[in-house]
């Protein structure tokens, strides 16, 4: 449950959908990839890699289901904040083991939706270099199937009125990977067990990057 004890909105994350498609595409130029890759109904975990503030609202816009993502409390600010929650995002304190956010993200899975996930916790290389072990723990304690996701293109150049955006109309690839699953099957969620299922994300997700670089030439 949220702080304001309702569970994640379903229908939030649709309208936050449609909002994200009309900013996206207004915007930029998403050029989407692999789409069909993501199951069209049951639990998924979208992996996305992070280097940019607009990756988030990017993938949202172009996955082709609502998306939860889970978002650093710093961003819940002001009007911001009801906002976020409006539109099905959860909150979640990086520094700590948030239990909130963490039953607001299984409860997602649980209910069959979308759930999008910064692995490397925050901004930096988008390259997967780093991976938290949080991301295991949801594929491996929920069972549902992890798809990688390369956002290209974000920070190769920036807006002559803002550095914090691409230029107008720039173009962005979203990338989507097979769907995989995480850990052994047995559903172990040891420190061993979710270090091994880390370890083995972090090589699915680092070979999707490079495949999507290829692909894409960036």
């Amino acid at each position: 449950m949220t702080d304001s004890g309702r569970a994640p909105s379903a229908a939030g994350a649709a309208v936050g959908r449609r909002i994200g498609i009309g900013l996206m595409y207004g915007l930029w130029r998403p050029r989407v990839l692999g789409a069909w890759r993501v199951p069209s109904t049951g639990p998924v975990i979208l992996a996305v890699n992070h280097s940019h503030g607009i990756d988030g609202p990017m993938l949202m816009g172009t996955a082709p289901r609502p998306v939860h993502f889970l978002i650093k409390k710093e961003a819940f600010v002001g009007p911001l904040d009801p906002f976020l929650r409006g539109i099905g995002q959860l909150k979640v304190d990086r520094s700590t083991a948030d239990r909130k956010a963490i039953t607001d993200a299984l409860g997602v899975l649980e209910d069959g939706g979308v759930l999008g996930i910064f692995p490397e916790g925050t901004r930096g290389e988008g390259d997967f270099a780093s991976l938290r072990a949080g991301l295991a723990y949801f594929a491996v304690r929920s069972g549902a199937p992890v798809v990688p996701v390369a956002v290209l293109g974000s920070t190769d150049r920036h807006s002559r009125l803002t550095s914090a955006v691409p230029p107008l109309r720039a173009r962005v690839d979203v990338v989507f990977g097979d769907a995989f699953e995480a850990g052994d099957g047995s559903g172990r969620r040891t420190r061993k067990a979710l270090d091994e299922a880390t370890v083995q994300i972090q090589e699915r997700l680092t070979a999707h990057l490079d495949r999507a670089r290829r692909l894409t030439g960036r």
